[in-house]
């Protein structure tokens, strides 16, 4: 890709100033109709040292309203960057809807700048490369509009701006010696540029090359791009908006062709295999077998905590399942004789204002655990493929894409080294009723029930395939689920510390 870009272009002053007046206003104009429809934007900048990137950068910015962007300069990571998922300082940056996020070096930095200098491994790009394309899909699926600018300049002209920046005292500092060795390996790091452009390269994140010998030229390329890609989104956007306001009177034939999928929806539910059909219900223990199995596995984990911490493993725990389905007397017991310092139980509510501007995964990335540490969800980012598909809180696209979003970033907890289990606890209906009437006659725990978990009642078998066919699509060897029999609660509770133990020590002995 870079051998055949002519980086000879140049634009006149007189060319540029023509350009730049029309290209300037338009960059205003379609940053306030993407704050009106809500369209997210981010724009990132990439290429060779001393292209220009920071300049063009304050270029863009200089016609665009401040209180609608923010920069964000990637160097390397901090520490607690680097106890972290190395897409986890990125996600937690991704802009709100309606907001502009511009990266000074981005995400890619882990496949060129650390694979220069050897701290990503060549076995480890595979799966670098694989998250970066999934973390782009999953933004641009939501509405995120991504614009990557990749500036290219030769090794001649590299090597001249460095010795101008270095002559001068207010600027030496910004020549690094990772810049100098760099250049001195050009045609090295260059390769290793072609390889990410190469397969980082796609349509919904597509890679524009900017010829940045002439600045000139590099900046009336950047402004046209950024406009070109904010006006296609904004078409899209409102022609959707359109075909949704089109569709609320559907015709005859629309109507009769939906009832004849929702008839076949319902003869493939009743071929389906039910995964929590097959859960023992009746397993229990007698509490003296309790009690004494929840001593011993409690006290390994105390210690296991710690080991934990010293060996920098970090470890995330969900819990799903039916409402009184027993997941915080499980938690409870869970983190009892826990370091209360080095775990987080994360209560997962409806999502508030600001959850509801950034994509779903968004606070459950904010939320992950450092090396070291443990997160526990009660309720997660399943609740896209069950309570927000049934009652109708996204699109059938939105769940239907969520079960790959949602793999893949429990892939990348994976690759970072954690420990990924996800619990559902299981009971029957007439246990659930049972649980739901004694919290309704005692007083000090009726603040657990509510109206709306008796209306989830009514809904028991949409959530019931909902569940069977999450715990088909998500349930890997690097996450899996585990379905908790949890008509007693004593059983429920060793089975999830009998888990949550056995993993962490395989995870130890694998270190």
């Amino acid at each position: 890709m870079l051998e055949k870009v002519d980086l000879t272009k140049k634009l006149s002053k007189e060319e540029y100033k023509n350009k730049m007046e029309r290209l300037e206003v338009r960059i205003g104009q379609l940053q306030r109709q993407c704050k009106e429809l809500k369209i997210p934007v981010i724009i990132v900048f990439e290429g060779f040292g001393a292209s220009g990137k920071g300049l063009q950068i304050g270029r863009l910015i200089q016609s665009m309203d401040p209180r609608g962007f923010q920069v964000y300069p990637i160097k390397n990571e901090t520490e607690e960057e680097r106890m972290h998922p190395f897409l986890w300082r990125f996600w937690t940056k991704t802009p709100e809807r309606g907001r502009i996020a511009i990266f000074d070096g981005s995400w890619y930095r882990r496949v060129l700048i650390d694979r220069f200098e050897k701290r990503t491994k060549e076995k480890d790009l595979p799966a670098a490369f694989h998250s970066i394309n999934a973390f782009e899909e999953q933004l641009a699926d939501d509405g995120n509009v991504i614009i990557k600018l990749f500036l290219d300049i030769d090794k001649k002209e590299q090597k001249k701006r460095f010795e101008k920046l270095q002559k001068n005292k207010e600027t030496a500092w910004r020549v690094t010696q990772g810049d100098i060795e760099r250049n001195a390996h050009y045609d090295e790091y260059a390769a290793m540029m072609e390889d990410m452009l190469f397969k980082t390269d796609k349509d919904y994140a597509p890679w524009t090359i900017i010829e940045s010998l002439d600045r000139r030229f590099a900046t009336v390329k950047i402004y046209t791009t950024v406009v070109k890609a904010l006006a296609d989104q904004i078409e899209k956007v409102q022609k959707t908006k359109a075909k949704a306001e089109a569709a609320e009177q559907p015709s005859e034939g629309i109507m009769e062709a939906a009832e004849v999928a929702r008839e076949a929806d319902r003869e493939m539910k009743a071929l389906q295999v039910s995964i929590l059909s097959k859960a023992d219900l009746s397993l229990s223990y007698t509490r003296e077998e309790y009690r004494e199995k929840l001593e011993k596995l409690q006290k390994k984990l105390e210690k296991l905590h710690g080991e934990l911490y010293r060996r920098r493993i970090p470890v995330v725990l969900g819990f799903e399942g039916w409402d009184a389905g027993g997941k915080g007397g499980a938690i409870k017991r869970l983190t009892e004789r826990m370091d209360p310092r080095g775990y987080a139980v994360n209560p997962t509510a409806s999502p508030n204002d600001i959850e509801k501007a950034h994509h779903y995964l968004w606070r459950f990335w904010r939320a992950m655990p450092k090396a070291g540490h443990v997160a526990i969800f009660d309720r997660t980012w399943y609740g896209r493929v069950m309570v927000e598909r049934i009652e109708g809180f996204c699109t059938k696209e939105e769940w239907q894409r969520a079960y790959k979003e949602i793999n893949d970033m429990e892939k990348d907890l994976y690759d970072a080294g954690a420990v990924v289990i996800k619990f559902w606890m299981h009971i029957d209906k007439d246990e659930q009723e049972r649980r739901f009437r004694e919290r309704q006659e005692n007083p000090e725990k009726q603040w657990k029930i509510t109206d709306e978990d008796w209306r989830n009642r009514e809904k028991w078998d949409q959530y019931e395939d909902a569940v069977n066919e999450m715990l088909l699509r998500t349930s890997t060897d690097y996450a899996p689920w585990v379905v908790v029999e949890g008509n007693s609660k004593y059983y429920a509770r060793v089975k999830v510390l009998e888990t949550v133990v056995k993993a962490i020590e395989a995870k130890i002995k694998e270190k």
